[in-house]
């Protein structure tokens, strides 16, 4: 039976491909754009407010029908295209898929679940395995209220807002099992049983699985458990991982879903290790030993955190209680249990970390960039003893963003000028971008600056909104609407404010800064933007830091902080900056990605040696703060690199930014940005990341390899 016009635009709401084909995104804010903007692009809930006579007349106006039946038969051929990369270069996972897990994942602004860059790291793995046709499942938590929303209050200060979202309001439906029913799954614990419910998320063609445990099994305590993303104390917490580990696995075994591989994104969901050696013993009859032994083979595990307080980690007590019946159906009692998650296994005061359980349990791990796999090694070498450093079996695969996500529409039908016709299913591969650079210099400029126009025009409506909520008074709503200079510098900070990635680095000679802002004939102008943890009143002390500074006369209207950092924000600034800045305490950024996602848009970025940056600055592709040494001292570092920004900025990026030619282009810094995009915009990118996953992690791991012959040397 053929579908009505209202029911494929509910199959194109219901799958997240359309949140990356700007063409279907246009279909949905062409029927209610103030809608669409109001409702956080949620198309589920945009569709749900027309009637279908509103519907019916949004159509004839915009001329919907036809672009209608367009999307949804190219989602269509999207969808069952077997012709894929993934199904000639990982034929081996086609009917035993990789099981990808993760604390958060960070698909798009109107499904609340990730709170920053690991989530978002996650979000866009799924995507390009989507694109490439890797066979991939994905296993993550529901959080009811998920991260909060950020307010920042007359004084500076961040207020956090939690609104809970319905179920029935996002783009998701109830997981089914082999029966037919709903997904439940159950975990013992010493105190009782935890039971969540699975929902499935459509991300092209993959499927993501969310665990939720509000429902009716649970206690009240337990129905909150996912309601808010790395909220509440050390209990919830590991009561999350049961679920998204343990609770995980079986969630894919009631669907009749066998991974070849798991995939662990961050030793959030290690737990999942125990459940397949567990279900081992029980169905093949194994011994704990061979189980482990069959069950490492199969997991890939991702470590993202060079910090060692950043790991999570439990005493006796808090494993015994949630993993106890577990420990004792493995046959290895608690003792047993805790000492998988020890690297001194004999040391009582040791805790259980997640992170230690993860390396123990998988065969192949790694960083996520070439310095952070090499602070890895030198951070765990505790693990393997007999082991130089250079041994130590962590190796690397840096970080990508997805292309389809963060570039901008408009920049891309510039890109189609001078890249092959198949660039976009092809830009993880070098020799996609090596004309890039006879791309129009006066065409990537305009589409830059009107990206900046409207990144600008975004700022303006969210700080005349948080004016607004305030209430301040008309005359300042009217300074608003001219906030921000279209024609100055324009630099972007925005992240968590984690104190280590020292947002207010730039403000360590404040009389400096003051000068390079009021500078008329080069006018400068800085937007930040990024959330706290909630429990973090040291990173909320240097926001407020940076706010106080933003209304001081000699910074006002040149120093923004926009509140509630999101994608969709992210967005807008990736795409329309001038220079990223990034200055976290080196070797401390494992990666960072949102430099990444500005270097696809033409932004330069201006960052510490460090993560990604540290393997992709050549010297012409953008700036360097620093010359990636570390000095001892922690405040002589931030004191030597403070004076090192200022630097950069006085003598190299502003100088370049305002050396104009006859027609007001900055044709040397269109070099520069253009030398960026084509040397960086293959390497930093997603679909390269997923293959180099996909190559040196699934298909070792499924056995699926069809010559190996290091390990016998």
């Amino acid at each position: 039976m053929a579908k009505s016009f209202r029911d494929k635009l509910y199959a194109l709401a219901r799958n997240y491909w359309w949140c990356w084909q700007p063409d279907v995104t246009s279909i949905f804010r062409d029927l209610d754009a103030a809608k669409w903007r109001e409702l956080d692009h949620n198309p589920v809930l945009l569709l749900e407010s027309l009637t279908e006579d509103q519907l019916e007349q949004r159509a004839r106006e915009s001329v919907l029908h036809s672009r209608v039946n367009y999307a949804y038969r190219r989602c269509e051929e999207y969808l069952h295209d077997k012709n894929t990369w993934g199904a000639l270069n990982a034929g081996i996972l086609g009917q035993k898929p990789v099981a990808y897990f993760s604390a958060e994942f960070g698909i798009h602004e109107s499904l609340p679940n990730y709170s920053g860059g690991l989530g978002v790291l996650a979000g866009d793995h799924l995507k390009s395995a989507s694109d490439l046709g890797v066979p991939l499942v994905a296993v993550g938590l529901l959080y009811n209220e998920g991260y909060f929303s950020q307010q920042i209050d007359e004084d500076g200060w961040q207020r956090e807002i939690y609104d809970p979202v319905s179920n029935h309001r996002l783009p998701i439906q109830k997981a089914k099992g082999l029966d037919g029913k709903d997904v439940i799954v159950k975990v013992d614990t010493r105190t009782g049983s935890i039971y969540a419910q699975a929902w499935q998320v459509n991300v092209g063609r993959v499927r993501l699985f969310l665990l939720d445990t509000n429902i009716e099994q649970n206690t009240p305590e337990d129905r909150r458990l996912t309601a808010r993303l790395y909220g509440g104390d050390v209990r919830i917490r590991i009561r999350q991982e049961v679920i998204l580990g343990i609770g995980g696995v079986r969630a894919l075994a009631q669907m009749g879903i066998v991974p070849n591989v798991v995939h662990m994104n961050e030793g959030h969901s290690a737990f999942a290790t125990l459940e397949l050696i567990r279900q081992r013993m029980n169905d093949d009859g194994m011994s704990f030993t061979d189980a482990m032994r069959e069950t490492t083979e199969m997991c890939v595990f991702t470590t993202h955190t060079p910090v060692p307080a950043g790991h999570d980690r439990f005493g006796y007590d808090m494993i015994d209680e949630h993993l106890g019946p577990t420990a004792d159906q493995l046959g290895i009692g608690t003792v047993g249990l805790i000492g998988l998650g020890r690297v001194n296994v004999a040391d009582p005061n040791e805790p259980f970390t997640m992170t230690v359980l993860a390396f123990k349990c998988s065969r192949r791990a790694n960083g996520v960039s070439a310095l952070h796999g090499m602070v890895s090694r030198r951070m765990w070498t505790g693990l393997w003893p007999n082991k130089a450093e250079h041994e130590i079996p962590i190796g690397h695969i840096t970080n990508g963003v997805h292309l389809g996500t963060w570039l901008a529409p408009q920049l891309a039908e510039v890109y189609n000028r001078v890249l092959p016709p198949d660039w976009k299913h092809r830009s993880g591969e070098a020799d996609t971008w090596k004309n890039f650079e006879s791309i129009s210099s006066g065409e990537f400029w305009e589409a830059h600056e009107a990206l900046k126009q409207r990144l600008i025009a975004m700022v303006r409506r969210r700080m005349i909104t948080r004016a607004q909520r305030l209430n301040h008074d008309k005359k300042e709503l009217v300074e608003l609407e001219s906030l921000l200079n279209p024609e100055a510098l324009t630099i972007g900070f925005a992240r968590r404010f984690a104190p280590y990635k020292r947002a207010d680095l730039v403000l360590k000679d404040v009389a400096q800064l003051a000068g390079i802002v009021a500078d008329s004939e080069r006018p400068v102008q800085l937007i930040f933007a990024g959330k706290s943890h909630p429990a973090d009143d040291f990173g909320k002390g240097i926001l407020q830091r940076i706010f106080k500074m933003s209304q001081d006369p000699a910074f006002k209207g040149k120093v923004v902080l926009v509140e509630n950092y999101d994608m969709n924000l992210a967005r807008h600034l990736v795409q329309g900056v001038d220079v990223w800045l990034n200055n976290p305490r080196r070797p401390l950024e494992a990666s960072g990605t949102s430099g990444q996602k500005v270097v696809l848009n033409g932004g330069l970025n201006c960052s510490i040696l460090d993560g990604w940056w540290a393997e992709a600055y050549d010297g012409l592709n953008g700036f360097a703060i620093g010359n990636g040494r570390i000095h001892s001292n922690q405040e002589i570092q931030d004191e030597r690199d403070a004076k090192a920004l200022m630097k950069v900025l006085q003598e190299e990026v502003i100088p370049l930014f305002y050396d104009r030619d006859e027609h007001g282009q900055p044709h040397n810094w269109i070099k520069h940005m253009k030398r960026s995009v084509r040397t960086l915009g293959w390497r930093f990118n997603s679909d390269r990341q997923v293959m180099d996953y996909v190559m040196k992690g699934y298909i070792p791991a499924a056995g699926g390899e069809y010559c190996e012959m290091d390990r016998f040397h």
